[in-house]
């Protein structure tokens, strides 16, 4: 019987073999990876995804605004009602339910869906009233962050949650992302004696936290007997911009926040609003530049260069708002283009911008004529005082860091929800 051996029609070298072997690993380490990779599901997604099982046989308030969207794009609200969540009442924050109402305009009551009340957090009080609220048996929150302290959202979530407290009744928050979250926690704490409705939370001014996680913190700093429900997000990290998620689509909560990008630049430029420069308002590109008559903008821009700041570059520009300060007017300033998001360190720009602009032009900015309305966004006086007395931006940055540090240390990280 003759011996018959089989010889394969192909050959591989060493080489080539192993190529192959890396190729297939790779292969199916992406494979893997794009098969485990979650998608970005909110507090509200999650609670559809479980028939919102959570409320069910309850009487429910909610906090919401036309920025409070599902995954699929449906508001909040009507998703609920649709569901046949016995939906009791709306609340409204700052700026209204639609969201469009200038910034400290107050806004009445209104009636949404041909019946259904909304009732103010921005008009005559700023806390729900606890007559409404003993009409429900829990009240939900979800509201769109931005991720700076002095955004007045965390500081209505700050009155509900007390609100809830004196009525016994639950507080839910549906997490949304913080959309600067990958932003270091700069800025100064919030002290005694500075607290207002632009600083309601002993939190670092820029605060790389969730609501979902302040209001952890709350409860246990300020409301113990609250009984306080987070439906955390799935599919959340730190390290991503709100606009890097797939699918997930970041509603302006504001008139004056229309991106992630004005957003990343907010807690550089909203200082300003405590001075006599425009910080953007009535112009397209709100807190993304700022301006006034009396800037020099060459001079200005080549003041800032000198910092070399990261991520972040300064053109010269010209603009005339529409509303607000110097409506009408010709104003000559800069306009911020961040380069690099994770290098951009914005308090440190803002830093830069102030003491520029006391050095250039410390009789037009004004520090002191609105130095209360300065100090309660800042959260501090400190601030003020030295950008007053022109010590270093390495000095100031050196104090901010300190006191986020403490911070840190003491208690943030158990109040964290995410990796």
């Amino acid at each position: 019987m003759n011996n018959l051996c089989f010889q394969p029609r192909f050959h591989f070298s060493k080489k080539g073999f192993f190529q192959l072997f890396a190729s297939v690993i790779i292969a199916l380490s992406l494979f893997a990876l794009s098969a485990s990779a979650e998608p970005l599901l909110c507090g509200i997604d999650r609670l559809e995804a479980s028939g919102f099982r959570e409320l069910s046989g309850l009487r429910v308030g909610l906090i919401t605004n036309a920025a409070s969207i599902s995954r699929k794009g449906e508001s909040d609200y009507a998703l609920m009602l649709r569901s046949g969540v016995k939906l009791k009442f709306l609340m409204a924050p700052e700026h209204g339910f639609s969201a469009d109402i200038e910034a400290g305009k107050k806004v009445g009551s209104s009636v949404v869906s041909d019946s259904l009340p909304v009732f103010s957090l921005y008009g005559v009080s700023k806390k729900p009233d606890i007559r409404q609220l003993r009409q429900v048996d829990l009240l939900l929150f979800d509201l769109q962050d931005v991720g700076t302290r002095c955004y007045t959202y965390i500081s209505t979530m700050k009155s509900a949650m007390e609100a809830c407290e004196e009525a016994d009744i639950p507080f839910m928050v549906l997490d949304r992302p913080n959309p600067v979250i990958p932003l270091q926690p700069e800025g100064f704490m919030l002290a005694h004696g500075y607290e207002s409705f632009v600083g309601a939370v002993d939190i670092p001014f820029l605060h790389s936290m969730t609501v979902g996680e302040i209001a952890r913190l709350l409860k246990e700093e300020y409301f113990k007997k609250l009984d306080l429900r987070v439906i955390a997000m799935q599919g959340y990290r730190r390290d991503k911009f709100a606009d890097e998620y797939e699918g997930f689509s970041f509603r302006s909560p504001s008139p004056n926040i229309r991106s992630v990008d004005t957003a990343i630049l907010y807690p550089a430029t909203v200082f300003l609003e405590a001075t006599t420069v425009s910080e953007g308002r009535g112009t397209d590109a709100p807190f993304m530049q700022f301006g006034a008559p009396f800037i020099k903008s060459v001079e200005l821009a080549d003041a800032l260069r000198k910092y070399r700041l990261p991520g972040v570059l300064f053109n010269t520009i010209v603009f005339q708002p529409g509303s607000g300060k110097f409506s009408g007017e010709r104003c000559y300033g800069l306009k911020l283009s961040v380069c690099n998001r994770k290098a951009f360190s914005p308090f440190r720009t803002a830093t830069a911008i102030l003491l520029e602009l006391q050095r250039l032009y410390p009789e037009n900015i004004a520090l002191d004529k609105r130095g209360l309305f300065f100090d309660q966004l800042a959260g501090s006086p400190l601030f003020r005082e030295m950008i007053k007395k022109q010590l270093s931006l390495e000095t100031i940055m050196k104090e901010s860091r300190r006191q986020v540090e403490q911070f840190s240390r003491s208690s943030s990280a158990r109040y964290l929800l995410y990796p």
